[in-house]
């Protein structure tokens, strides 16, 4: 389930897996598989690039409120809307509450997450930039502090809420935190992955 984090251009801001089913994530208006997140963060650690940083994020955006849908009504199998809508159709919430858990293969969604958003979205690149000595970070125009975006990274490693099925984290996960664990600095300094 998504979860409000601070951002400094957007004030709070949407972030997180909002189907156990699938390793997507949204950011307000962007969508991205949660691989491109962990694999962007290792590879930064992995080369040093912790302080400065440039590169292109390859998402969907969806303009409008509408096309996105209502993530509760659909959750809550009541109101079928945009996007969301058509993934809670195909994946729906899990009859026992228990069972919600966000699921470590979610990868094996991905092309059915790819037919669905292409109904609503446009593909395009955006930028993805580490500056100010590690202490700034923008995913295309949504800008965040060192703190708040090591809080998106924690939601990641964490599985969001409701957190992993059992505690089984998929490998791009566990390559970042070993990654950041490596070179905790820049963007990375002060992160504690538990």
């Amino acid at each position: 389930m998504p979860l409000a984090f601070q951002s400094s251009s957007h004030g709070t801001t949407a972030f997180g897996f909002f189907n156990i089913d699938s390793d997507m994530l949204i950011l307000d208006r962007i969508f991205f598989f949660a691989p491109l997140f962990c694999r962007s963060l290792a590879e930064i650690a992995e080369t040093g690039t912790t302080c400065h940083h440039a590169t292109t994020w390859d998402v969907y955006r969806i303009e409008r409120s509408d096309d996105i849908g209502d993530l509760m009504g659909a959750i809550h199998g009541i109101r079928y809307t945009g996007f969301l809508g058509e993934v809670y159709r195909r994946f729906p919430f899990p009859s026992e509450p228990e069972a919600f858990r966000q699921k470590a293969e979610g990868h094996g969604t991905r092309a059915d997450m790819e037919a669905l958003i292409q109904k609503y979205a446009r593909k395009l690149q955006i930028p993805f930039v580490i500056e100010k000595e590690g202490t700034e970070v923008s995913i295309g125009v949504y800008r965040f502090d060192r703190p708040g975006f090591q809080d998106l990274i924690q939601y990641v490693w964490l599985g969001g809420y409701p957190r992993w099925k059992e505690g089984i984290r998929p490998p791009e996960v566990l390559e970042m935190k070993q990654s950041i664990e490596k070179r905790p600095t820049g963007i990375f300094e002060g992160l504690v992955l538990s």
